[in-house]
């Protein structure tokens, strides 16, 4: 072979690379906060600790994707709303233990760079940031031809947060008669779009561009619709109200969420009728005969956060929400378990 070969010719564009970064720089900046030293480009993210008011400072951190509801950003072409999921799949995670989020990196790979697409991604990503009052450090966009399917690419996420060690929400001081609010979700969120697309595409034969009338949008409106970020909330909470346990309703439904916080010696009883669902849910388990138990742990049936309260406080705390626009609803308790019970969980 006589012509010289470039990294281009295999497929690596690192041109198009260099100058993306500019342009991530410049939506980094809008989510600086104080800590944050230096921007984006060099080999790893700076920030410097603020622990004066911390006695005992303890770092908190998380890592997670998008899912399958790529596919649904990859048949509409629209990559502006992914980034917002992909904080919130992470930010909410740490907020739950009552950690205030302090930086977040990503990882974006693809096979081919396309700048317009990387860059919504990104914005996306700012977005959320934004709403979490957490800086975007750093972060990585790997080219990686033939390693991915043309127009399609996956994420990753690392968020970083901190709280005192006396303020962790672990859920310790729950016990039977506390009671389950109900924080409202936006919607399917991230997660269960494996079944989503199964019911709406295999099942029923719909498109993006499908009208749903029980939904009162097109198909793909409704789908792509981001997760919320709970972590303001959450901060506004914690900082007056003694919330004894947090549960972010992620993978694994309202089902195996709550429970993840709850004693070993309790159980939970959830009132399935005490909250309202958004239209997407019933018009799912119609649509493909899921059984209600499944639902309740496949999808977060319109409650994306779960926190658990001493019976004298829920007034309060129901206040503070719908005070601070939040929809929220008293949607269980917490039980002592029985002995020989089949499942520490109870759906009335």
């Amino acid at each position: 072979m006589k012509r010289k070969l470039t990294y281009a010719d295999a497929g690596v564009d690192i041109d198009a690379a260099d100058n993306l970064v500019d342009t991530i720089k410049q939506i980094a900046k809008k989510t600086r906060r104080t800590g944050v030293m230096g921007e984006i480009g060099g080999f790893g993210g700076l920030f410097s600790l603020n622990t004066t008011n911390m006695e005992s400072p303890v770092l908190v951190s998380s890592t997670d994707g998008v899912g399958t509801k790529l596919k649904i950003a990859f048949l509409m072409d629209r990559h502006d709303t992914v980034g917002i999921d992909l904080v919130a799949m992470c930010v909410n995670d740490i907020a739950v233990q009552g950690a205030r989020p302090l930086f977040f990196l990503d990882y974006l790979a693809t096979g081919k760079l396309k700048s317009e697409t990387v860059t919504a991604i990104i914005k996306g990503i700012g977005d959320g940031c934004i709403q979490a009052d957490c800086a975007l450090i750093g972060g990585e966009t790997a080219e990686m031809p033939g390693f991915y399917q043309d127009n399609e690419y996956d994420l990753a996420g690392f968020a970083v947060g901190i709280v005192d060690n006396a303020k962790i929400v672990d859920g310790s001081e729950i016990r039977p008669g506390h009671q389950l609010v109900g924080i409202a979700s936006s919607g399917l969120h991230s997660n269960g779009f494996s079944l989503v697309r199964k019911i709406c595409f295999d099942v029923l034969g719909l498109t993006m561009e499908s009208h749903v009338p029980e939904l009162g949008k097109a198909l793909g409106e409704e789908l792509i619709t981001p997760t919320r970020i709970y972590s303001e909330t959450i901060q506004h909470l914690v900082r007056d109200l003694p919330i004894q346990g947090l549960a972010h309703i992620t993978g694994g439904g309202i089902m195996d969420n709550i429970i993840r916080v709850i004693p070993q010696a309790c159980g939970i009883s959830i009132h399935r009728d005490s909250w309202e669902r958004p239209p997407i849910f019933a018009f799912l388990q119609a649509a493909g005969n899921v059984e209600e138990k499944e639902m309740m742990r496949t999808f977060n049936n319109g409650i994306g956060l779960v926190a658990v309260v001493p019976e004298e406080n829920t007034q309060d705390v129901l206040n503070r929400l719908t005070g601070s626009g939040e929809k929220a609803w008293v949607i269980g308790e917490v039980t002592k378990t029985r002995k020989n019970a089949r499942s520490r969980v109870q759906l009335t």
